[in-house]
């Protein structure tokens, strides 16, 4: 659904996309409460309430990143992507305890419905925004299929966006170690379910915090740089993370992964969005989602493989010194990242 809502934002009115999606988005969670209701759904019924969820969620997320720029001033693009990308963040700390919350208080049921109220109120939201019509869309219109073809031209031409793109995979796939945040904490830390919960609550409490505090990056030119560092950063607080045997050590380690990664991830947006003409913005968020959200996925595999074969501690320490060695090889496969300067790339348009 990624790549199909990055075709649909270049060829229509954003802001109605977005309110058609967030309305199933609205209808989907509905339907997860009238299952919580009727007590003991058909399994079937949640894995297909589960995949609309997700392929909603995909889109939105799309054309949201398509729409951002076109709010702001191109000065303060680094600020509203940095404001934007640290919300998300502080979602991911609160929005788990919130939930756990809301479930022992009311049950699964209540849980959804508070769910389906909010995203209805999001509607009022998207409402307010004035039209969102892509800008430099020429030429006759294309098929779909066409469509997402020419997106994925566009990023494989583009030296510093497929860069950024191959940097960020090689973070996620060989640098996250998520999945044996539960292994370390009951073998290595052992701190049991509290010391899982720190772990993951830690590398978004560090991103959280780092991205409301990027306006630093006003000043800076040469972002590409910035997340190269910020790539190697995160290689060496991981393999640290792998490396100490207590659990606050690793917590500090991790908090210090994640401000990287959001320092990264700032900067490689503002990157994306300033070398891709708005006509484009919607396909090229479509290939920026779809890396985001595969990375991690790769990472649990080859955390998990390699641990098996090893042991946990070695295959986060391994993961992220693994990670600093292949930045470096990305640099050199895609000098254009390193070469990156926001100032030049702006001021045509500015």
């Amino acid at each position: 659904m990624s790549l199909l809502g990055g075709a649909l934002a270049d060829r229509l009115d954003r802001r109605t996309l977005l309110l058609v999606d967030q309305l199933a988005l609205v209808a989907i969670t509905g339907g997860l409460f009238a299952a919580a209701v009727a007590g003991h759904p058909p399994v079937g019924v949640l894995y297909v309430l589960a995949g609309l969820l997700a392929g909603a969620t995909s889109v939105q997320n799309v054309v949201r990143g398509a729409i951002v720029p076109n709010l702001v001033e191109p000065r303060q693009m680094p600020a509203a992507l940095a404001l934007t990308f640290g919300l998300y963040q502080l979602t991911m700390v609160l929005g788990p305890g919130l939930g756990g919350l809301l479930i022992a208080a009311s049950g699964v049921k209540g849980a959804y419905a508070v769910d389906a109220l909010t995203s209805l109120a999001m509607v009022a939201s998207v409402t307010a925004l004035g039209p969102q019509l892509p800008h430099g869309h020429d030429g006759e219109p294309v098929t779909i299929r066409r469509s997402i073809a020419d997106g994925l031209r566009f990023v494989r031409g583009n030296q510093a966006l497929l860069g950024s793109f191959a940097i960020d995979l090689v973070a996620m796939a060989f640098g996250m170690p998520r999945a044996l945040f539960p292994v370390l904490s009951l073998t290595v830390y052992h701190a049991g379910a509290a010391g899982t919960g720190l772990l993951f609550a830690a590398v978004s409490a560090g991103a959280t915090v780092a991205a409301l505090t990027t306006g630093w990056l006003e000043h800076v030119r040469k972002l590409g740089l910035v997340v190269i560092a910020a790539v190697i950063a995160w290689g060496l607080a991981i393999a640290g993370a792998g490396v100490v045997t207590a659990l606050w050590p690793a917590a500090v380690l991790l908090a210090l992964a994640g401000a990287a990664d959001s320092v990264s991830a700032v900067c490689r947006s503002i990157i994306n969005q300033t070398v891709t003409p708005d006509a484009m913005r919607g396909r090229m968020s479509s290939v920026f989602s779809l890396v985001v959200t595969s990375g991690p996925r790769l990472g649990d595999i080859e955390a998990g493989s390699v641990a098996s074969a090893t042991s946990a501690r070695f295959s986060v320490a391994s993961g992220g010194l693994a990670c600093v060695a292949l930045a470096g090889v990305v640099v050199l496969l895609f000098p254009a990242l390193a070469r990156y300067d926001r100032e030049a790339v702006l001021s045509p348009r500015t």
